[in-house]
């Protein structure tokens, strides 16, 4: 029996963006700031969305990079943790790279990519996208049924999800057995109900099994309650509840994504 991923160190992914990526901006005013909501305000975004980019930089690092402090301004703040530390140094480092390497085109063309074809490729190197869960896991299975694959993916925590994506898709990206991989969605196609005892095995329509956690945040709405939740193997994944779900934080819940909603996207 194969052992299952491990929660590991994995800078590669969490700084595989342009160095200018607003998370990691966010991370560094934390460090300086040591508080969540004033990081926000001086990142120019909502205090929810910077909770988000940490979120996902966690997923992405696979390590704890800011951890809650008491007693900080407003009765709580924030505290960058080692890891983080070493992420913000390393995206430093990179960023020194980045303008070396940029520096070096502009001298004359000898065989280098001219300044005006490098702009658009390293503009799509570093892509970013609006969706807001992005979570690292590995090919377990792929089940192919005429131009159809249903590809197995194995998350943190022994946890599973499938994607079902186009045979083509699958030979695009050489879609292997243990291949590190990250699964993307919408956080509008996760559906969050509460946690029925003894019940993990849900299914949606699709046949996805329900992904289990905790509440860790909730934002209210009149079209439905937004939940930030960690899942049981430690990563970070936001879904919807129905409006007046009655959820409440660190609550048992259960995550539904249909197959169709999940994108495979390679990790490095």
């Amino acid at each position: 029996m194969e052992n299952p991923p491990k929660t590991t160190l994995s800078f590669d992914s969490a700084l595989g963006h342009e160095p200018a990526d607003k998370r990691i901006e966010i991370l560094r005013l934390i460090a300086s700031s040591g508080s969540i909501s004033q990081a926000a305000r001086q990142a120019r975004v909502s205090y929810k969305a910077a909770w988000q980019a940490i979120d996902t930089l966690t997923n992405l690092a696979g390590v704890m990079l800011v951890e809650r402090a008491v007693g900080g301004a407003g009765g709580g703040g924030a505290k960058i943790t080692p890891a983080g530390r070493q992420l913000l140094a390393v995206s430093v480092r990179l960023a020194e790279s980045r303008k070396q390497v940029l520096a070096e085109t502009q001298a004359p063309y000898k065989g280098k990519l001219t300044p005006s074809l490098a702009a658009p490729v390293l503009s799509h190197i570093g892509v970013r996208t609006s969706m807001r869960n992005q979570l690292p896991c590995q090919v377990e299975q792929l089940d192919a049924t005429g131009q159809v694959v249903r590809v197995t993916l194995r998350l943190a925590g022994d946890a599973r999800l499938v994607s079902r994506i186009t045979k083509a898709s699958a030979e695009l990206l050489d879609l292997k057995k243990g291949l590190a991989v990250l699964a993307l969605c919408k956080a509008t196609a996760v559906r969050v109900e509460a946690h029925p005892n003894g019940d993990a095995a849900s299914r949606t329509p699709s046949g996805n099994k329900a992904l289990s956690g905790r509440v860790a945040r909730i934002s209210r709405g009149a079209t439905g309650d937004e939940v930030s939740l960690q899942l049981d193997g430690g990563l970070q994944l936001v879904g919807f509840a129905a409006a007046g779900s009655g959820l409440k934080s660190k609550a048992r819940v259960n995550a539904f994504i249909d197959e169709s909603a999940v994108v495979i996207a390679l990790a490095a």
